[in-house]
């Protein structure tokens, strides 16, 4: 394995759980709740309707706004950083073969 995709995997590993909590709060999920007018909010309400007025626990959206309310846990921060790492390591490879 070359310089280029260690450098990769970790970029990868590490830019995929720092951007996993902005990105919650960026689409509304906050750590005060869903924002109003957010697409977090229209999730809410799409599950809502489709679970006769409430969201279901265990839900993606519950699961999204416990992540953005309470932080993402250890085992699902090791989780992103594998697949971030995977990712960073296919683009160095695939980089190294068009480059080639």
């Amino acid at each position: 394995m070359g310089l280029l995709t260690v450098v990769a995997a970790v970029a990868g590993a590490g830019g995929a759980v720092a951007a996993v909590p902005l990105v919650l709060t960026a689409v509304g999920f906050t750590a005060t709740g869903i924002a109003a007018g957010s697409i977090a909010s229209s999730m809410m309400a799409s599950a809502a309707i489709a679970n006769g007025g409430g969201v279901a626990a265990g839900s993606a959206v519950a699961i999204l706004q416990s992540a953005g309310a309470a932080g993402i846990s250890t085992g699902a921060t090791a989780a992103i950083a594998s697949v971030g790492g995977a990712v960073g390591t296919a683009a160095a490879r695939i980089f190294a073969a068009v480059k080639n």
